[in-house]
């Protein structure tokens, strides 16, 4: 007579929030359809920013090393997920969670050295390129 699954629970209250729920979206919905105002101004399809009207694109071209910043802060952060959760089941893991961990490190301290000689953590100009160019300068000042 009721509709009930196998094990005997009963699925008409289910069904009934699941009605009652759609039908207040489908409500709500055409209640702001009818009721809602209708205007098409010269900043209707164009994003809110805090009132002020935007100016210029939106598409910014950011330097590659934005991206690798990124991608350095991802990786170190999983990292120390996987540390933190070995650090947890330590005692569980015994010698060979911790000869996995150590090695699990050797390679991320071989990735950062590697990421550290392709140039990959220099953030500023050359150390060096700036010194030449300052020794430069006071061997040809220029008249300003």
């Amino acid at each position: 007579m009721y509709a009930s699954n196998e094990n005997g629970v009963l699925l008409w209250p289910l069904l009934v929030y699941g009605a009652i729920v759609l039908s207040l979206v489908v409500l709500i919905l055409g209640l702001s359809y009818v009721l809602g105002q209708r205007t098409n101004e010269r900043a209707t399809g164009q994003p809110y920013e805090g009132g002020i009207l935007g100016a210029g694109s939106a598409r910014l071209r950011f330097s590659s090393q934005f991206y690798l910043v990124a991608m350095l802060f991802v990786i170190f952060d999983v990292e120390t997920v996987f540390i933190l959760s070995w650090a947890i089941a330590f005692r569980e893991l015994g010698w060979y969670g911790y000869i996995g961990v150590l090695v699990f490190i050797m390679l991320l301290v071989v990735v950062l050295v590697y990421e550290w000689r392709n140039g990959a953590l220099d953030f500023g100009p050359d150390g060096k390129k700036i010194l030449k160019a300052y020794k430069r300068m006071l061997q040809n000042p220029s008249d300003d």
